[in-house]
């Protein structure tokens, strides 16, 4: 099978067979400035104990002049999620927004239609990514595939929660508990279909965070596409 696209990324997923990752990879992108964000965080602390679920949040930063600075969100998340407006092109960007799979999008509050994306068999990682640590380095092992093109292995440190008072904006008074809240995005390597073996300190896979997950996704002219495997650390 050859990878031109990103339709043939998603032939490649459903062609795969057995699910050898999680159902789903849902990233969340939510803003503590955003008064209709709450219900969408409070979704994602529950999404966060499914074990077929990978449940990612991403602060972003661009509604910081309402009169709150968001203390979780960085400039990277923003453009990740503008990247993967410009990939659909459908260029739609607001909060809360969920990402699931690198491919499918809706309303981050909108549990039905979540709920159908996360189901859906034709997105779901079906790479094997594997995930060891021994002493102060993290082991990442990719599977091969069939495949013309190439994917990069992402690691994202995770704090499993943050408490938040907001004293100012939109949710002034509010305190919110945030769920598996990502802390920065490295890129450690590139994959081809080969089997794959990626050695990282633990000390950059756990930055700013309690742990780790590392996300297969296969890119396209600099946007993020479907992400073909996923693994997380043991205590998310």
């Amino acid at each position: 099978m050859i990878m031109r696209s990103w339709a043939a990324a998603l032939m490649l997923l459903a062609a795969s067979g057995a699910q050898a990752g999680p159902l789903a990879v849902v990233e969340l992108f939510t803003s503590q400035s955003c008064s209709l964000c709450p219900p969408a965080d409070a979704s994602m602390r529950e999404l966060a104990r499914r074990p077929d679920v990978i449940a990612l949040t991403l602060s972003v930063d661009y509604w910081d002049y309402l009169g709150w600075k968001d203390t979780l969100a960085k400039p990277a998340f923003s453009a990740r999620q503008h990247a993967y407006s410009s990939g659909r092109g459908d260029l739609q960007v607001f909060t809360p927004q969920v990402v699931v799979n690198g491919v499918g999008a809706c309303v981050g509050s909108d549990a039905a239609a979540l709920e159908q994306l996360i189901q859906s068999g034709r997105s779901g990682p079906s790479v094997p990514v594997t995930v060891s640590e021994a002493g102060p380095t993290l082991a990442i092992e990719v599977g091969g595939a069939e495949t013309e093109g190439v994917a990069e292995v992402w690691v994202l440190p995770v704090a499993k929660t943050r408490e938040v008072a907001i004293t100012r904006g939109e949710n002034r008074g509010k305190t919110i508990v945030y769920a598996n809240v990502v802390r920065g995005l490295t890129r450690v390597g590139e994959w081809r279909g080969a089997p794959l073996r990626v050695e990282v300190p633990l000390a950059v896979a756990k930055a700013g965070g309690d742990g780790y997950v590392v996300l297969l996704q296969h890119a396209d002219d600099e946007k993020p596409g479907p992400i073909l495997g996923a693994a997380k650390s043991p205590n998310l």
